[in-house]
């Protein structure tokens, strides 16, 4: 049954991009009066217009103000339901305790909350930890919670040696690791790279996956903390060790070679084009920990759609990468990696 899901993701959408809290709310309410499963809403109307809600700001059809505007909202909807009677009169958990966070440095929550309250949903006792869990004050919970794992969510590819640590030192406290989020990879692949027990694609499946059966507890003897020799490596700590006096030269040698980027940076109010020089280093970093060019260019090809939505020069992303190379001459990595950026980019 379908529950005319398309119907309410629409509703959603307008009252979220109109800032409308009490319109959206309402939307909800009234989707659960009609006999709209939860978890539904949730995964199928709620979470669709979060994840719309991202790809209409970087087709540059909705203003940074519309994004934060309906984020807002729609966590103002997950917290709603969070609190209706339906969810607050369940029986007491019984499948056991989950941790939910994201990993330090990540702001991106929404992914998280929605799978915390699907546990909830699902006869989980979850602790939900929220954006930005320092790893320290992390493991200091699980240690005084023991919790049956340890779900940790990030969406930015930038936050993967963070993440790292975050997986190693559950683990070295007993707690197995759920990685989730877009930052490990459409399939998983940099969640199993970087030592987590299991991934999940979703909250769905991350719901399924626990209610399987306890995931294993790994030995804190015989594992290394340190993964695969390219983990953090030589390359990894020469680019992030210069990222800031890297991130100012290649900003003076845009000037120079694109003498127009920075006006049409502020005619499209984005801000300036140093912020996206950091992004690109960062991203080049997290390409290098995981020893993945596919990584730097899949997310490159993604700046050069949004930069391109908004007017901004081809050859100001293309002046970048080329930049980047000629102060790199000593990281073949990172060559490799810029290269194969470039020849997405055509």
């Amino acid at each position: 049954m379908r529950y005319d899901v398309e119907e309410r993701v629409e509703t959603l959408w307008a009252a979220a991009t109109a800032g409308d809290e009490y319109a959206a709310t309402d939307a909800a309410l009234a989707a659960l009066d009609a006999g709209v499963p939860m978890e539904t809403l949730l995964l199928d109307v709620v979470s669709a217009v979060q994840s719309r809600v991202g790809q209409e700001w970087a087709a540059n059809r909705i203003t940074v103000t519309q994004e934060h505007t309906a984020t807002a909202v729609n966590e103002r909807v997950l917290a709603t339901l969070a609190h209706h009677p339906s969810v607050r009169g369940n029986p007491e958990p019984s499948r056991g305790r989950v941790t939910v966070a994201c990993v330090h440095g990540e702001w991106h929550a929404f992914p998280a909350r929605l799978l915390a309250e699907v546990l909830r949903l699902r006869g989980w006792h979850v602790d939900y930890l929220g954006t930005q869990v320092p790893t320290p004050h992390l493991v200091a919970h699980l240690h005084r919670t023991n919790p049956d794992a340890a779900a940790l969510s990030g969406s930015l590819a930038t936050r993967l040696p963070t993440a790292h640590a975050a997986i190693t030192s559950c683990q070295a406290a007993g707690t197995p690791v759920l990685a989730g989020g877009a930052a490990f990879g459409p399939d998983g692949r940099y969640a199993r790279l970087l030592g987590a027990d299991a991934w999940a694609p979703d909250a769905c499946a991350a719901a399924d996956l626990l209610a399987g059966g306890p995931l294993p507890r790994r030995p804190t003897s015989g594992r290394s903390a340190d993964g695969p020799p390219h983990l953090a490596g030589h390359e990894y700590a020469t680019l992030t060790g210069a990222a800031g006096d890297l991130v100012g030269s290649v900003v003076e040698e845009l000037t120079r070679r694109v003498p127009e980027a920075e006006a049409a940076y502020a005619a499209h109010q984005l801000g300036q084009p140093a912020e996206d020089v950091a992004y690109i280093v960062d991203f080049l970093g997290a390409a290098l920990y995981v020893d993945d060019p596919e990584l730097f260019a899949s997310f490159v090809g993604w700046m050069a759609e949004m930069l391109a939505a908004r007017g901004i020069p081809a050859r100001v992303l293309l002046s970048v990468l080329d930049a980047l190379a000629d102060r790199l001459p000593a990281l073949p990595h990172a060559l490799a990696t810029l290269a194969r950026a470039r020849a997405v980019l055509g």
